[in-house]
């Protein structure tokens, strides 16, 4: 891997901060727009423009809707990602200030996706502005900039129809997802089950002449309650989902330690009744499940499945996955089964290496930031991984393309009230994105 001295990383560095003000604003004018999924088409448009503007070779929406922007003719393609989709605002009531005219101080940047995750995207695209300026570019690589569509609905759709339709294969991909300053390298997975429940009306009088769909779905959850809470014990009937931390149940037990154990919980309820004075006669339920190293779809389904209580009900019950279907901004239908596999990349992955030797050279061996959250993030471990989920559950989980993670702003912030991100992270994420390639490249 190739080292920069010091001079040159000073130069990346100076160049990051002579870019606070025009990031700042760039930023500010994405959030000035409502871009929820499948809504997200002036977010794209005024990307495109700002790549337009900073110098890019090649700018181009696909036609899902990603905004692609290319810098630099060599041969390794390194791509860096951010979603350019937010969630709504909730309760406006809870906001201190307009989510989407924000506001900015000297510190911060307030509006709906500085977090979660505009403030990547800006950050990537002055990091090409920065390589090019500088004279980084060689033939050695070329940069991609993904401002990428409908992850809040789906993660990693787009960059299944980025691998599969428009052709384009990174050798790694960076997310720029929210890090808190850190180095992050794996997701638990995740997956939308639902279980189907049938039973037999009658009036609700004589409930006994009928067949409560409702009674089984509730001896179902309780199971379901089990599975996520209980042990792994031998004498257990129903064995926690923690087994999975455990080497006697699973191989891949140190990365789930990693990560983190899997969950399951019901988040949604259905049901059909004749009336309110009827016995119902269906019920279904949404399960989010977290999944861990060791785990997938198929064995995350074979294990409801195998639950008492569904087993007891034979051929009343039906587990199924969700498939996902809405059509995008450009009004393209891409469906896909609401599964979004865990990945983790190993400490020893070239990738990971070059990040963290970057970053070391940069700015050290601990987390930093704004002085408003250095203290907190400075004793946390520098390579880490996300609670939430992201695109690299299609880029690494699906296709398998490395992915590191490096992003302004923070996890908590993610679809709160209030969202905030700050300016030092903005510039922090520009200069390490301008610098790694050459640590990738040798």
């Amino acid at each position: 891997m190739g080292r920069l001295t010091q001079e040159e990383l000073k130069k990346i560095k100076d160049a990051a901060e002579s870019y606070r003000a025009d990031m700042t604003a760039f930023l500010r004018a994405i959030v000035r727009h409502p871009g929820e999924s499948a809504d997200e088409k002036a977010h794209a448009e005024i990307i495109k423009a700002e790549m337009q503007k900073v110098g890019f070779d090649e700018v181009r929406i696909d036609p899902q809707g990603n905004v692609m922007g290319f810098i630099g003719n060599g041969s390794t393609l390194i791509a860096f990602d951010g979603h350019i989709d937010t969630v709504g605002i909730g309760n406006r009531d809870n906001w201190n200030f307009d989510p989407y005219e924000g506001f900015e101080d000297e510190h911060q940047i307030g509006g709906r996706g500085v977090s979660d995750q505009l403030g990547g995207t800006v950050s990537a695209v002055y990091a090409a502005k920065i390589m090019k300026d500088l004279g980084l570019l060689n033939s050695k690589y070329r940069v991609m900039v993904a401002g990428t569509v409908q992850e809040e609905d789906c993660d990693g759709l787009c960059w299944e129809y980025i691998c599969k339709e428009d052709g384009i294969r990174p050798e790694f991909v960076v997310s720029s997802e929210p890090t808190d300053g850190g180095i992050y390298r794996g997701q638990r997975g995740r997956m939308e089950i639902r279980i189907d429940v049938k039973g037999v009306s009658c009036h609700g009088s004589a409930p006994e002449r009928g067949d409560n769909a409702i009674y089984k779905m509730a001896d179902i959850l309780q199971d379901v309650r089990a599975l996520n809470n209980n042990g792994d014990t031998e004498s257990t009937e129903i064995r926690g989902l923690v087994k999975m931390l455990n080497p006697k149940y699973n191989t891949e037990w140190k990365e789930a330690r990693f990560l983190g154990r899997g969950t399951v919980t019901a988040s949604e309820i259905f049901f059909t009744s004749p009336s309110r004075c009827a016995v119902a006669d269906s019920c279904a339920v949404s399960l989010d499940r977290r999944m861990t190293a060791g785990e997938t779809w198929e064995s995350c389904l074979q294990e409801i499945r195998e639950l008492p209580a569904v087993r007891k009900y034979g051929d009343d019950v039906t587990v199924s996955m969700y498939h996902y279907d809405r059509a995008s901004y450009t009004g393209l239908v891409y469906p896909i089964e609401c599964y979004f596999p865990t990945w983790v990349l190993p400490e020893n992955h070239r990738v990971c290496t070059a990040a963290v030797s970057a970053y070391h050279d940069l700015f050290g061996d601990k987390r930093i930031g704004d002085e408003q959250t250095v203290k907190e993030r400075e004793v946390r471990p520098l390579l880490d991984k996300w609670t939430f989920s992201t695109n690299g559950v299609s880029i690494m989980g699906r296709n398998g393309i490395p992915v590191i993670g490096f992003g302004p702003g923070a996890e908590a912030q993610a679809h709160a009230p209030n969202e905030i991100t700050w300016k030092k992270d903005l510039v922090t994420c520009a200069a390490f994105y301008a610098a790694l390639p050459q640590y990738y490249c040798e």
